[in-house]
């Protein structure tokens, strides 16, 4: 009985928003940590339009990305499905192909087939083409074959090469008479990313087109003019995935020495004023009123060189929680994630029921009355009801932690989280000032206390798997696997389901950090 009155109750709402197709603005942004912003407690930085969201809207306290990693956690936010599905576990390669089977339901395909018009502004980053990219043809398939009308972004990391920008199927300004060449040194005069990037040089043309500290901005008006650029009635699905904050931290020079931790500020201050600007952008075609904004990050914040730096000036990227991103320890997971919906998200309210960026597919599926068919978004979970504060109780209670390491595959299951493995899974930096500082020594620089470290080193006597209570100890100070072994037979059942969903064959993207 009261199973048919909930369904009742969510087929009415879907239908009653379905009718009014509201526009919706997804903000993805890259390495933002969960204490990088003011409405999560940050003090040495300002983020004024981020925490005006969540003054209009609700701020959720135990949000997650599908991954720790960047590539497996935007194609978990896509199509809705656990990126263990696809054996994806790092950052897709240069020359790796699309990894999302065209015809796949993803967000885009979905508020498309609703009437929506959509676009895709930002970094891509899970790979292009049938069997690899071809950087001087058609780069096809990829954003337009998953459902997108418009694209214009990086197509993999602001880190590595190509260093051009996308638009649509071909490579921005590209000059066929220099093409690009695997294994030429690269007029860019960047290093090469190791762990599999490879190199690419040739491509003058569209290199010079790429100024790092113009991305924040090209990306941003790219957005702008899109939304202003529309004639059109149909409702609007922006997807804009940012290159802030991901290192390097190159924002542009208003933004310098804005922040009191350093250009990691800085470059987090830039990342508020291009959400302002889309807002205004919005506010200025009237249409804030009958607009979903979701604003999130794709995974934890990194400790790298200048993070550290942002710590000894008082700033803490992930909050009081344990680890980075890449590992399986919430910080490298759990996200900010700010919703606003003027009428039917409660303004000023907070959400601690647990969420993950894999509901969106089945959360704008209730919300533009879609029922998804068998194989569409299989994990993902319809959370309207959490976002409109109808629903007293969690909708989700379990969910799969996936890292970098298969082998700390994880299971958050109600309060309860258990990895099977020492660690995080995640980098492997053992000095301050080493670009991938994480694990036992990342947690000494930060002073973060975990029952199983001491002095930066595991205990001798430490578990070789983890449980923690989050309830009780959300920080994950201590680990309680010998207290509890009827809860680690239970999620140890959960994870072997999941784990048999693998399929055989090369991981994809995955980095070998020696776990």
């Amino acid at each position: 009985m009261v199973t048919a009155i909930l369904g009742s109750i969510i087929l009415s709402l879907g239908s009653a928003f379905a009718a009014e197709k509201p526009n919706i603005v997804l903000i993805n942004a890259d390495d933002l940590g969960y204490g990088d912003l003011g409405c999560y407690g940050a003090t040495k930085l300002k983020t004024p339009n981020i925490d005006r969201l969540a003054t209009e809207g609700r701020r959720f306290t135990d949000a997650h990305s599908p991954s720790a990693v960047c590539s497996p956690s935007r194609y978990g936010l896509l199509t809705g499905s656990y990126p263990l599905r696809k054996n994806l576990w790092g950052p897709v390669p240069l020359r790796e192909p699309l990894t999302v089977e065209v015809g796949s339901m993803t967000l885009a395909s979905l508020l498309k087939e609703a009437g929506y018009d959509t676009a895709c502004f930002g970094k891509w980053h899970i790979g292009f083409g049938e069997k690899e990219p071809d950087w001087n043809g058609e780069l096809k398939p990829g954003p337009l074959e998953l459902g997108f009308d418009t694209y214009f972004g990086i197509p993999s990391v602001n880190s590595g090469p190509p260093f051009v920008y996308v638009e649509n199927h071909r490579v921005f300004g590209a000059d066929p008479e220099d093409p690009f060449q695997y294994g030429k040194p690269s007029v860019a005069k960047r290093m090469p990313e190791k762990g599999g990037y490879g190199a690419i040089g040739g491509g003058e043309a569209a290199h010079k087109l790429y100024v790092d500290k113009r991305i924040g901005t090209t990306l941003k008006e790219r957005a702008v003019d899109w939304l202003k650029g529309r004639s059109d009635e149909r409702p609007f699905f922006l997807y804009l995935a940012t290159t802030n904050i991901h290192h390097p931290f190159t924002p542009a020079d208003r933004f310098v020495g804005t922040s009191e931790c350093g250009r990691y500020g800085d470059f987090v201050h830039e990342l508020d004023w291009i959400v302002g600007e889309v807002l205004a952008a919005v506010e200025a075609r009237g249409a804030t009123d009958n607009t979903l904004v979701v604003f999130t990050s794709d995974n934890g914040g990194m400790l790298n060189v200048t993070a550290q730096k942002a710590w000894k000036a008082g700033h803490r990227i992930n909050g009081d929680l344990l680890g980075f991103k890449f590992g399986a320890w919430e910080g490298g997971h759990r996200v900010p994630m700010v919703v606003r919906w003027p009428g039917k998200v409660p303004a000023g309210t907070t959400s601690d029921t647990l969420i993950s960026q894999i509901d969106l597919l089945a959360t704008f599926a209730e919300i533009t009355g879609r029922k998804l068919k068998e194989g569409e978004g299989p994990d993902s979970i319809g959370q309207l009801e959490n976002l409109t504060g109808a629903s007293p109780k969690p909708l989700r209670e379990t969910l799969v932690i996936s890292p970098n390491s298969p082998k700390h595959l994880g299971i958050r299951h109600r309060q309860w989280v258990y990895i099977p493995q020492r660690g995080s899974g995640g980098f492997q930096g053992r000095k301050p000032g080493e670009h991938l500082l994480a694990g036992p020594p990342g947690l000494a620089f930060a002073g973060r206390p975990n029952s199983d470290i001491v002095d930066g080193k595991y205990r001798a006597d430490a578990p070789m798997a983890q449980l923690y209570n989050l309830e009780e100890d959300p920080a994950q100070s201590t680990n309680v696997i010998a207290d509890h072994p009827e809860v680690v037979a239970e999620l140890e059942t959960i994870l072997k389901r999941y784990r048999a969903m693998v399929p055989k064959g090369p991981r994809i993207g995955w980095i070998n950090l020696k776990q």
